[in-house]
């Protein structure tokens, strides 16, 4: 694909193409990296302290109470776009919104780097806040950029799924083996650095998006200075009832969207737990070797990938955001001095003990590996329709919980500890992910499809309440593992998350013809 046949919104930079998409995404891309290390480096390793010993540096709470307030966390970092979609629409514009959840975030992060009570609630509002403004408003510029060229938004939006993975996958990764081995506090700080780093790239380079995200005010300003007087944006004028039917499909999604995460989302709380206390994480001889070996290819592979596409990223952008460029290149150079040191200590130690953050690095590494495939199957005459992704997604996660549900047959009623081999864990990320490839890009690639562009940041706000409503959902359902492992076994509270996402798959799947007719001709 080239510029000739899909003209992208922005400057003229934007329109020289990396991958076959306009280099303002990939600016995006790592921008959202480094909000998603500065994320899920925290969400690996706050359960895991708030239920560690306090001689382990931890503060020894309940398994219940700790994946309630993972719960209640997940659910309002989701639930907050809605007030930061609407505040961005109306009057920041997406940009300013951006850069002033990544800096409120950043303070978040810093403020847990305290070990108090009021510095961790401190800490997590903050986060939710910013969050709030940061979130739905990324995708939003993506939309703007892509209003003429609908045809490669799915592919668009997978591509910035891996960008949010590479983030994931290095902040489980780094803030994980920190907190574990250095201190909890260590790693919730390193989550801060990046995220400072990040608001700094994005800030400098923003130019490139010519006037999508600016605030309504300076979008007028820059379209009376501009020297292209002619806007090459065209806007689809619908029907109110046939946007009202596009409406009920993005609330129908939404609202299966709510048991993905659901179950999803287990993997920061119970799966966490099942890492930590059910699974054997100690090797030594030729099992320890073979693990550092993997591990050692399993981190450097994507970052070497990740390292990739910045290096293109700056042959396109070096000459006019040199600065941007500059801040970029230094969280590089810091990521790969902390991966040496980490893999230099792990090969140095006689046994290995997996920490239990890492196999949540798992999903990420898949998506790394998986989200170009996805992207090049979304662009191909074998693109399926939204139903049927999102009806395949919910399956394959319910069989990752499937295989989990055999592996942990042996482990008793009411056992507190056991030793399951890794492989059920490893193979159940991977089902997971493939699962989430199939869905979550895909959702937010259809909500920008499906609504009118000056809702567009409202109606991401609502889509991620539904993500919000499964987080929750997941904190509660999750805090129940001590009960249900009392009166029946572990299997069957995974068989609890088998059975639910594959039969809403499967009944999704069957809602498809209907959901088609009130698409009308969206594909």
């Amino acid at each position: 694909m080239n510029a000739a046949k899909y003209r992208f919104e922005g400057s003229e930079m934007n329109n020289k193409l990396l991958m076959g998409h306009p280099s303002g995404l990939f600016v995006l891309f790592f921008t959202e990296m480094w909000e998603r290390f500065s994320y899920y480096g925290m969400r690996a390793i706050l359960v895991l302290f708030l239920t560690s010993a306090l001689i382990d540096g931890g503060w020894a709470w309940s398994r219940e109470d700790a994946l309630g307030l993972y719960g209640t966390y997940t659910m309002l970092v989701y639930f907050s776009p809605i007030l930061g979609g609407w505040l961005a629409d109306k009057y920041f514009g997406y940009r300013n919104a951006i850069v002033w959840g990544a800096l409120i975030m950043a303070l978040g992060h810093a403020a847990m780097a305290f070990d108090t009570p009021w510095s961790l609630y401190i800490g997590i509002g903050l986060l939710v806040a910013g969050n709030g403004l940061f979130k739905p408003n990324m995708t939003s510029i993506i939309n703007g950029m892509y209003v003429n060229a609908q045809a490669k938004k799915d592919g668009a939006f997978t591509i910035f799924y891996m960008g949010v993975n590479a983030g994931a996958f290095l902040g489980i990764l780094l803030c994980g083996y920190i907190g574990e081995t250095q201190g909890w506090h260590y790693g919730f700080s390193l989550a801060g650095v990046f995220m400072f780093l990040g608001t700094l790239q994005f800030w400098l380079a923003q130019g490139i998006f010519g006037k999508v995200g600016l605030s309504p005010s300076k979008a007028k300003e820059y379209e009376n200075i501009s020297e292209n007087k002619e806007s090459t944006t065209t806007h689809e004028v619908v029907p109110p009832n046939v946007q009202r039917d596009r409406y009920i499909v993005v609330g129908v999604l939404g609202f299966f969207t709510i048991f993905f995460w659901a179950a999803f989302e287990q993997a920061g709380g119970s799966m966490t737990i099942f890492a930590k206390d059910y699974t054997n994480r100690v090797l030594e001889g030729d099992a320890a070797s073979l693990f550092r070996i993997a591990n050692t290819l399993l981190t450097i592979v994507p970052l070497v990938i990740i390292t990739y596409v910045l290096f293109k990223l700056f042959q396109i952008t070096f000459k006019k955001y040199a600065l941007s460029n500059l801040f970029l290149g230094t969280s590089f150079v810091i990521i790969w001095a902390i991966v040496l040191w980490m893999l230099n200590n792990q090969f140095s130690e006689i046994k290995t003990e997996v920490p239990a953050s890492w196999f949540s690095i798992l999903n990420s590494f898949y998506i790394i590996t998986f989200a170009p495939l996805f992207s090049k199957l979304w662009e191909s005459k074998y693109n399926p329709s939204a139903t049927v992704k999102f009806g395949a997604g919910l399956i394959l996660l319910g069989l990752g919980f499937g295989i989990l549900a055999y592996g942990s047959a042996s482990i008793s009623q009411g056992e507190q500890t056991a030793s399951v081999s890794m492989i059920f864990l490893i193979l159940a990320y991977l089902l997971h992910t493939l699962g989430e490839l199939t869905l979550s890009p895909v959702g937010l690639s259809y909500v920008s499809k499906l609504v009118p562009a000056a809702k567009i940041g409202l109606m991401y706000g609502l889509w991620y309440i539904a993500i919000g409503m499964g987080n929750k959902a997941a904190g509660s359902m999750g805090g129940m593992i001590d009960t249900i492992t009392a009166q029946y076994d572990m299997s069957t509270f995974f068989l609890i998350f088998t059975i639910i996402p594959i039969i809403a798959g499967l009944v999704l799947m069957a809602l498809t013809p209907i959901m088609n007719r009130l698409m009308h001709g969206i594909k």
